[in-house]
């Protein structure tokens, strides 16, 4: 017996009283209408009331500046916060580049069910297959790329993570990677999107987003074959090689017909650093332009997430973290926290180790509970299969006797105990 993507209908949430939208926000980054309901140090140690407090005066924000590197901000509890301001902490731009203005920032709610977007999903995933394989093989064979069908192919895409961004990672989760160019290309298109669909990015720049993670490495199809498929770490020659690919991908797609300035800015800048150490200009934080900084992200994430020659694939977890490591330095530390959110603690396609020993896979995330996310059990304790597959709400569901529930224990790499998702669900 095959588990199926049916779902359930969603539960009513836990009351609002329940549910604390923390957001982690650096101590210089605070702003008036604040409220603070977590310090990276004891309360103890300042005099700030132990049970929070809402930042009132600059001269609130200068006091906990002095004590903190960040703090936790209740959202609920905070005043005139929204999707609006945060995108101008990130330094998002409502101007085009033709002087006209961009529509005002929005959320994005879910529409459909996971179920009902998997099947719409997946023609869009084989079209934007077809295209990128013909851009690689294009500017392999120096032949012009045909991007005036670009727009055309990534709507679809866009669409889709609009209605459900959990159907597209759940699809690249089944599917296996059948060469990391085309595969890559795909999951950064859908990944940028995503990330832009989660900090309300207007829709037309949500298509914009996922042409730039699209087109971003094509470059590397003008290099010799031998430098990309290197099946060991690249030493400093091979580097500077490499990073060349920003400039030929750039010049081959403008040849063909790129005009489009905002994607032309994100491909330019997606190797920048947020520390200086990036190329091929060496820009600086807020210098580089924001949605540069987020292909940054994008791509850092799903490279770590691949199978190379040279390295086995990171759990989506586990990438997570390793980026998280360098906040601050490669990836600008409020920017990389937004990434998370819109992925969630363990994203969708993960598997994971219940605190119990069986083994699942994450199906969808719970936006108010991110670490109780759904996910359907694959395994018994002792890793035999369960072939009822049950499909669980971790946050709902608890053991009618002792009130417990399970959680995860740990995120687990692709493959683990012989499991391939695509034997169970396709």
């Amino acid at each position: 017996m095959r588990p199926h993507v049916a779902e359930k209908p969603a539960t009513i949430p836990e009351r609002r009283a329940m549910q604390v939208e923390e957001q982690k926000v650096e101590a210089s980054a605070l702003r008036v209408g604040m409220y603070i309901c977590r310090l990276d140090r004891p309360w103890t140690e300042t005099d700030f009331p132990l049970q929070g407090f809402l930042v009132q005066t600059l001269e609130d924000i200068s006091r906990v500046a002095a004590l903190c590197r960040h703090v936790w901000i209740d959202v609920e509890k905070s005043v005139g916060l929204g999707t609006a301001n945060l995108l101008q902490r990130l330094g998002f731009r409502r101007e085009r580049h033709d002087g006209t203005l961009l529509p005002e920032p929005a959320p994005y709610p879910n529409t459909v069910t996971l179920a009902e977007e998997t099947r719409r999903a997946g023609p869009a995933w084989d079209d934007a297959r077809v295209f990128v394989t013909r851009c690689i093989d294009d500017i392999r064979a120096g032949r012009r790329v045909a991007v005036e069908a670009l727009v055309e192919t990534i709507q679809p895409v866009v669409a889709s993570v609009v209605r459900n961004p959990d159907a597209f990672f759940w699809l690249d989760a089944l599917r296996r990677r059948d060469g990391y160019a085309y595969s890559h290309a795909i999951n950064c298109c859908a990944l940028a999107a995503s990330f832009g669909r989660h900090l309300g990015f207007p829709r037309e720049m949500l298509v914009d987003l996922a042409a730039g993670g699209m087109l971003m490495d094509m470059g590397m199809a003008a290099l010799p074959e031998d430098l990309p498929g290197q099946s060991k770490p690249l030493d400093e020659a091979a580097r500077s090689a490499m990073s060349e690919h920003v400039a030929l991908g750039l010049s081959k797609l403008q040849e063909s017909g790129l005009a489009n300035p905002a994607v032309v800015e994100m491909i330019a800048g997606h190797h920048e650093r947020h520390d200086g150490t990036g190329y091929p200009n060496g820009a600086v934080g807020l210098d580089i332009p924001l949605t540069a900084r987020m292909l940054g992200i994008v791509d850092s994430y799903d490279a770590m997430c691949s199978e190379r020659s040279y390295r086995a694939a990171m759990s989506r977890h586990h990438a997570l973290q390793s980026l998280y490591r360098h906040r601050d330095e490669l990836y600008q530390a409020e920017l990389l926290e937004q990434f998370s959110q819109a992925l969630g603690v363990y994203p969708t396609g993960s598997l994971v180790e219940l605190s119990t020993g069986e083994v699942a896979v994450v199906m969808a995330q719970n936006l108010a509970r991110r670490l109780f996310p759904r996910i359907t059990v694959l395994t018994h304790p002792d890793k035999s299969i369960d072939h009822a597959f049950p499909q669980i709400d971790l946050w709902s569901d608890r053991d009618p006797v002792t009130g417990n529930r399970r959680s995860i224990a740990r995120a687990l790499p692709t493959g683990a105990y012989g499991l391939e998702l695509s034997e169970f669900f396709l």
